[in-house]
């Protein structure tokens, strides 16, 4: 029989659990301040990226995932599940060393602030200190181990170390390598001066956000978006700027979803529909040997000039040979198709998901999206003046619209060229002649990112 004693425990458990239960739900988060405002415009603005994507069609493959990312994530009370609840104890005697050397950058990330008088500060205190950055300092501790890792992680976590050890990028390009037709730019060499001209927007981003006050790290970050070349972006950030990985990572897949918004009225702008209309000579036949050496020639050069540009060029070279040699059948079905879509899935969902409202909407943020934004367009001016000047210089022997696929978007800025084309004359077939200049911004893209690793990471 059971006593009131025991009744009332059980009671009391239960209530317990039942408060449990409310503190875990998401409504809970938005009562005690956990959750804000910022989560909720974040999954509003999820839902429009999904209107783009499923409504709109502006590149599914990669803006699905990414909405579905940061829906999911702004969730009110989701971000804790999906990456888990993790902390650090920080030891007085490996701070102290971080001091005594002078590495401001270890200390930042250790303590999050930038002073090392701060630091000693701290290291003089006589209790535990818990800082803005969520890590707990234990005061005149003598333990040796750098840090004492807490907690648990959530799945996300685990799915996320495929950008966080930079792994997801390179296989991107191997699936792209495989993808890609080198003909049209080994019949046409010249296409690689537009795909290089459409580099310019990553240069000029890069100096106006030196002018706004940006580190030169975070610069180089912000001006890759230019590349228009997602993977790109994330390699690039992830070495230089991994705190503003979020946000530039976002405004490079949602651009290039968004190219035919962006590209066309820049098109329709700096060309006449005369130039518009320009039929051009079909390109020469491209024979197997040249399609086998390319990729081998390119990787060589590259990799002796620009070494930091090998994991992604070198990549991209790896996939296109094995589409070429005509020996690895299987290898190239699994790379393009099972592997390739795995990891676009993953990645997409990953950029999404580190678009939490609290961090994401910021004046930096909204900064770095109109420089990202600036980038683009620039890029594309850059490739459609240099292409207007070789038509020039051929005696109107080249279309202008072929310069707006020096970006390194495949082949979907090549598309567009196409489209704007047949505007003008629905017989004119650009697609091929587009297809040369980029493929060549994908390679531009790649060295670029590798002269901005080399010059600061």
């Amino acid at each position: 029989m059971f006593s009131l004693y025991s009744i009332c425990g059980f009671f009391q458990e239960f209530g317990n659990s039942l408060i449990n239960l409310w503190h875990s739900t998401g409504i809970y988060t938005l009562v005690d301040g956990t959750a804000t405002w910022q989560n909720l415009v974040m999954v509003l603005i999820s839902f429009v990226l999904v209107y783009l994507a499923i409504v709109k069609k502006f590149e599914p493959l990669l803006l699905l995932p990414i909405a579905f990312g940061m829906f999911i994530v702004n969730i009110p009370g989701a971000y804790r599940i999906l990456f888990g609840d993790k902390g650090y104890i920080v030891t007085d005697v490996v701070a102290n060393v971080e001091v005594a050397r002078g590495n401001v950058d270890a200390l930042i990330k250790l303590f999050g602030v930038d002073s090392l008088d701060a630091i000693k500060d701290i290291l003089a205190g006589t209790s535990d200190i818990t800082l803005t950055n969520g890590l707990i300092y234990k005061a005149g501790t003598l333990e040796i181990s750098t840090e004492t890792v807490i907690g648990n992680y959530g799945l996300f976590y685990y799915i996320y170390k495929g950008v966080d050890w930079v792994i997801f990028p390179p296989i991107i390009f191997l699936g792209i390598g495989i993808m890609t037709d080198f003909g049209p730019l080994i019949a046409n060499p010249k296409s690689m001066l537009i795909g290089a001209a459409a580099q310019l927007g990553i240069f000029i981003t890069f100096f106006g956000a030196v002018l706004l006050g940006f580190p030169e790290k975070v610069a180089g970050a912000i001006a890759i978006i230019g590349g228009a070349d997602g993977p790109t972006a994330i390699y690039v950030t992830k070495k230089l700027a991994e705190e503003y990985l979020p946000a530039i990572a976002i405004a490079a897949y949602s651009y290039m979803a968004l190219i035919p918004m962006i590209q066309k009225p820049i098109m329709r702008l700096l060309t006449t529909k005369e130039e518009r209309a320009i039929k051009m000579k079909q390109l020469r036949k491209v024979s197997k040997v040249e399609k086998i050496v390319f990729p081998l020639l390119v990787t060589l050069v590259v990799g002796l000039i620009l070494p930091d540009a090998i994991p992604l060029l070198g990549m991209l070279m790896f996939g296109n040979l094995m589409k070429e040699s005509c020996v690895v059948g299987r290898l190239v079905d699994t790379a393009q198709n099972g592997l390739m879509n795995t990891v676009t899935i993953f990645l997409g969902l990953m950029v999404g998901s580190k678009a939490v409202g609290s961090i994401f909407l910021s004046v930096e943020t909204l900064m770095i999206i109109g420089l990202g934004l600036a980038a683009f367009c620039m890029g594309t001016i850059g490739g459609l003046l240099v292409a207007k000047l070789m038509n020039k210089l051929s005696g109107g022997k080249i279309n202008p619209l072929i310069g707006s696929a020096g970006v390194s978007a495949v082949p979907m800025a090549a598309r567009i060229s196409q489209d704007v084309g047949r505007e003008s004359d629905p017989n004119n077939h650009l697609l091929m002649h587009a297809m040369g200049p980029n493929v060549a911004g994908v390679i531009g893209s790649a060295i670029a990112a590798g002269v901005l690793l080399a010059m600061y990471a």
